[in-house]
């Protein structure tokens, strides 16, 4: 059965108010559109508009089933130019797309900072600080993709004023530093604590052997804020293990060639191909499953809200847990025939061949007993 359970147009009519919202009457406000995809094939070309209060051109990217929780933009910044100062009551997450600039962030006290980027640069706007980003080139736009939890926000409050204007700083989240925006932080387990990354694509990751097939990984705290982020990396030849969570999940891929499968559960899977700069937005509770089938290792960053990770008593997201013990994440020994199917026909035309027989075997060792009702 479809977790999209549609209705008849007398039903879903007497709702129609309640899918408006403070935060989409914003957004039109703005002089934008919200593009509802789960799927985005190239966020480089991406079609944007005018967005004058910024200076610059912009779209929003937000499926419906996050819409209430985090949003997600893609702006482009005109050569030789630099978009309007802001300062708002969100947080905010940027990865640089294209081109290289620099960024000026002060308070209300007036203690400033300024950083330099470039594509694949990742950093956060400390909450309600003020900041104003610059292109560096006098020929060619540069862009950026962009998530934020403004429409809880903007919902919350519902008075655009208050959100944007407010004379507030949040000392405990800047305050100046000259040094705020180095590249470097303390990383303790998965997590490191920073507020900027010069180059994502090449960051060094932790082995992450939960998610199979010998993958790595990197959490961030960044700007001291409380939205997540996360950089995931598996090998050539292999495949992450499916999983499900909750929605608002944005999977920019940074790296690598390859396709992902998503679907409710009960459902046949639906293919999405990808290579850098494609974004995937798993719909609340949707398996999700990320193959390579390119000739490097293929690497995403994930900008989400904390909502996305239902946890356990431990703190330990579900989806990094075995459907075996009660959790979200599916086994290889309990997956579909076909995805083993699908994935060596993928690599058959590009004449590879699969390297997961470890990662099989490896995976036996300590598999769970099945739970009891399961299949």
């Amino acid at each position: 059965m479809s977790r999209d359970a549609l209705v008849s147009d007398d039903l879903a009519v007497k709702f129609t108010t309640e899918k408006d919202s403070p935060y989409t009457r914003w957004v039109k406000s703005e002089g934008l559109d919200i593009v509802s995809s789960l799927y985005v094939p190239d966020l480089h070309a991406v079609e944007l508009k005018p967005w004058a209060r910024r200076g610059g051109m912009g779209v929003f990217l937000n499926h419906d089933a996050s819409r209430t929780s985090n949003d997600c933009y893609v702006c482009e910044i005109p050569p030789g130019k630099a978009l309007a100062p802001q300062r708002q009551l969100y947080e905010e997450m940027v990865l640089v797309l294209d081109g290289l600039g620099s960024t000026s962030v002060w308070n209300e006290a007036g203690q400033r900072t300024s950083f330099e980027w470039k594509a694949g640069a990742l950093f956060a706007i400390p909450l309600n600080a003020w900041h104003q980003h610059f292109n560096g080139s006098g020929t060619r736009p540069a862009r950026y993709v962009a998530v934020t939890n403004a429409p809880v926000v903007i919902n919350a409050f519902g008075d655009l004023d208050f959100v944007f204007n407010t004379r507030y700083d949040f000392p405990d989240r800047f305050s100046g530093e000259p040094s705020y925006f180095a590249n470097g932080g303390a990383q303790r387990g998965f997590l490191l604590e920073t507020n900027f990354v010069a180059d994502a694509v090449n960051l060094p990751l932790v082995t992450a052997k939960e998610r199979g097939a010998g993958g790595g990984h990197i959490r961030f705290s960044l700007a001291k804020g409380h939205m997540n982020s996360h950089i995931s990396q598996f090998p050539v030849g292999t495949y992450k293990k499916a999983h499900a969570h909750g929605a608002g999940a944005h999977v920019i891929i940074l790296n690598g060639e390859g396709y992902s499968l998503m679907w409710p559960e009960g459902e046949e899977p639906r293919r999405f191909e990808w290579k850098p700069g494609s974004m995937i937005v798993p719909p609340n509770l949707w398996f999700h499953q990320h193959f390579n089938t390119g000739t490097t290792p293929a690497r995403y960053l994930a900008f989400k809200a904390e909502g996305v990770s239902i946890r356990n008593a431990q703190g330990v997201p579900k989806a990094w847990i075995s459907r075996r013990l009660g959790g979200d994440q599916i086994d290889y020994a309990d997956e579909s025939p076909k995805v083993r199917q699908l994935f060596a026909q993928a690599l058959a035309k590009r004449g590879l061949t699969p390297r997961m027989d470890a990662a099989y075997e490896a995976e036996l060792t300590e598999l769970p007993p099945v739970l009891r009702g399961d299949s």
